[in-house]
């Protein structure tokens, strides 16, 4: 059901995230061990940003497994960012395209997903019914992913001038109490999981939601504190050495160090521009 993470601090090689820790990204690819399906073979997604070219981020996607994946291994050490976003897919709604894989990009916006909606169909149509022209033909793909994070765009749009940490929280609410309406209306039983990322570059908000309250929701972490560190396998957060600072949230704990943290089941994780964290609860 597929593994995120995203990071946003002091600019780090990314292949100190994807690859050298001990149960990094790729390595959850082919052998996540806090989700009963240990596979997630169906393709994978980074997504960074240059600030320095270009506000808009650069996103790589690939329908193969990323534990194989010759161009990522050779990318991976070359480049360096201070906010970026990766995905490994394992497919439930939609093809192995590359047009379905995370995360999806909007402008200067990246989001992917840990979840989905049983029986998507039956709403599909009623999640696209909104949606201004424009974000109904940004839709590319098939998931259920991305028609979400179509709903939650266009409730931030509609409701909101400016785009903040708390307009999206409030458009993420306003979305999950739609889908909820939704899968009511529509006769669909099984609950909806919603672990979501959201960034622009500046800031991040992930979402660890289900939307049945007597479900666990899926895993989610963060981790915070000064310069993120990776030797022989183990991760650590050192402290800051002139001004340095990082967030990560993942689905997995990247190590097995006490570094971090389970994001409260409906809860909010919020980071800052200033790399502030802020946890608080989903109404919806």
């Amino acid at each position: 059901m597929c593994r995120l993470l995203a990071y946003k601090g002091t600019p780090i090689i990314i292949d100190q995230l994807l690859y050298q820790p001990k149960n990094s990204l790729i390595n959850q690819s082919i052998n996540a061990r806090e989700i009963e399906e240990p596979l997630n073979g169906d393709g994978f997604g980074i997504g960074w940003y240059v600030p320095e070219l270009n506000y808009e981020p650069i996103t790589f996607v690939s329908v193969n497994p990323a534990w194989s994946n010759r161009n990522l291994r050779n990318l991976a050490p070359k480049i360096k960012t201070d906010c970026m976003v990766a995905h490994v897919r394992a497919a439930s709604v939609g093809d192995v395209s590359e047009s379905n894989c995370h995360p999806f990009q909007y402008k200067n916006i990246l989001m992917a997903h840990n979840g989905g909606i049983e029986e998507f169909q039956k709403v599909k149509r009623k999640i696209r019914e909104p949606l201004t022209d424009e974000l109904y033909n940004w839709i590319k793909g098939q998931t259920d992913s991305e028609h979400i994070f179509a709903l939650v765009l266009h409730n931030l749009f509609k409701n909101h001038q400016v785009v903040s940490p708390d307009a999206v929280v409030d458009s993420f609410e306003k979305t999950f109490v739609t889908i909820k309406k939704l899968m009511s209306e529509n006769g669909i039983k099984e609950a909806a999981y919603l672990n979501m990322v959201f960034t622009n570059g500046l800031f991040l908000v992930a979402t660890r939601y289900v939307s049945d309250p007597k479900e666990e929701p899926l895993t989610l972490y963060h981790s915070e504190g000064g310069r993120y560190v990776v030797e022989n396998g183990t991760t650590r957060l050192e402290a800051p050495q002139d001004n340095d600072n990082a967030v990560l949230v993942v689905s997995e704990k990247l190590t097995d160090d006490k570094d971090w943290t389970m994001i409260p089941a409906n809860h909010f994780v919020i980071v800052e521009q200033s790399l502030n964290v802020r946890v608080k609860p989903i109404r919806a």
